[in-house]
């Protein structure tokens, strides 16, 4: 894999050689961090304060890899990707779901969660550029159906609440925690 100029959004990572689906590519580098350290650190580079490389892992803390990261931070975001982020013990790896091809961009569905509502404002500023099918047109993750209606459909939630720290994080930093930019 490499990394260079991307048309979605400045730098992606490309396949060097074929990939096959299901392969483990590459680990989610950073430090690891809690969410009050991201919050002082926040915003590494003040003229785009909704980029950052936080990735919100399920222990509550953070990956920061802006901090001894790797390629990984590049991966861009589409709304139908060739790869997922899966967390296994506080660690991160991203997996390909699609054979990919070599020159082939590499993406995952970064799902960012804001718990406040989904105004068109908030979702340009996370605006989605990945021009694939089915494009949401913004990073932000589909919005869980209220509990009367999922029950009505017996499905189960899987949405975990967050703290109000974790939210005013996700608020601002959005753009790498649940898979991030």
């Amino acid at each position: 894999m490499e990394v260079r100029a991307s048309g979605v959004h400045g730098r992606g990572v490309y396949a060097v050689a074929p990939l096959k689906a299901g392969d483990k590519l590459i680990e989610y580098k950073g430090e690891h961090i809690s969410w009050d350290v991201a919050l002082d650190r926040h915003p590494h580079d003040p003229s785009q304060p909704d980029h950052t490389f936080y990735f919100h892992l399920e222990t509550g803390g953070v990956i920061d890899a802006a901090v001894d990261g790797n390629r990984a931070r590049w991966i861009n975001h589409a709304c139908s990707p060739n790869c997922e982020a899966r967390e296994a013990d506080g660690r991160v790896f991203i997996h390909a779901l699609t054979d990919i091809s070599p020159g082939e961009e590499l993406f995952y569905d970064y799902g960012l969660v804001i718990e406040e509502r989904y105004t068109p404002e908030l979702k340009k500023r996370f605006e989605c550029r990945c021009g694939t099918p089915g494009c949401r047109g913004t990073m932000l993750a589909p919005k869980e159906k209220a509990p009367k209606e999922k029950a009505l459909k017996g499905k189960k939630s899987k949405a975990k609440e967050k703290t109000s720290k974790e939210q005013k994080a996700s608020n601002a930093s959005s753009q790498r925690t649940s898979k991030g930019v």
